[in-house]
């Protein structure tokens, strides 16, 4: 016999003294006995793809080979065809996270409310700045066109694909097209910063890499977020840093 429960309570049965057995999902019997449930383990196939990007973004910076990729998607993109600079990469970034709360006013829900969506892609563009943030004055990495030393990583790029994989996470269930829609936004994104001479191509695919896992780890993060800071009452209000452009701020969320 095997029953899933949370806790073992006693309390006394309505037509006697002896102590009644209540069950909850924490906790598991077999036969006779009560164990305790195992722990949710880590997901280390959500490292694999993102961390093999981060990876190959980092090995770019002083690998030979590599480095003549970067040069070459340079010299293709920007050398070799002059044009003026297209800055829609500056607002493109957060459309995916936009048709997120788009689709939602249409009535069209995703996998959460507005209060635990916004807290989840609140801790992910924090996980994903302090990345960023860290990165670029740790790499000091000169940019193509030779404006500064940050480089690396390209923080719009991971700006977009935390983005679009928050796009994937909730409407996921309803049809795969919305992560193909989120992800070519993404993708275009990343491809903008280089068109616009802004970042290497190590730059863009270890940021894509960066964004991915800063939402797959603030989905994982936040049942035991909730659970710690949260309680079932009106007028929370979140917090959650973000880092763009060399600019770090504070934004602000609260709920009525």
């Amino acid at each position: 016999m095997l029953l899933l429960a949370v806790n073992v309570t006693k309390g006394q049965g309505p037509d006697s003294n002896q102590p009644v057995n209540t069950f909850t999902k924490d906790t598991m019997v077999i036969g006779n006995s009560v164990r305790s449930m195992p722990k949710k383990i880590f997901p280390v196939s959500m490292l694999l793809v993102p961390g093999a990007m981060i990876a190959y973004g980092i090995t770019s910076i002083d690998n030979g080979e590599l480095e003549e990729v970067n040069e070459d998607v340079k010299e293709e993109l920007w050398l070799e065809h002059s044009h003026r600079e297209i800055h829609i990469d500056n607002y493109l970034q957060w459309a995916p996270a936009v048709a997120v709360y788009g689709l939602n006013a249409l009535g069209i829900p995703g996998a959460h409310d507005f209060r635990d969506r916004t807290i989840i892609y609140g801790l992910s563009t924090a996980i994903m700045a302090s990345s960023v943030f860290a990165g670029k004055n740790i790499s000091k990495q000169w940019r193509p066109d030779g404006s500064d030393k940050h480089s690396f990583p390209s923080g719009h790029t991971a700006t977009a694909f935390a983005a679009a994989e928050f796009l994937r996470k909730e409407y996921k269930g309803l049809s795969p097209w919305y992560s193909v829609a989120g992800y070519a936004i993404a993708a275009t994104t990343g491809y903008l910063r280089m068109y616009n001479n802004k970042h290497w191509f190590g730059d863009v695919v270890a940021g894509a890499g960066v964004g991915i896992l800063s939402t797959d780890l603030a989905y994982y993060l936040y049942p035991s977020f909730k659970k710690i800071f949260l309680r079932e009452k009106s007028g929370a209000t979140v917090a959650a840093p973000f880092y763009n452009q060399d600019v770090v701020g504070l934004s602000l969320v609260h709920q009525f």
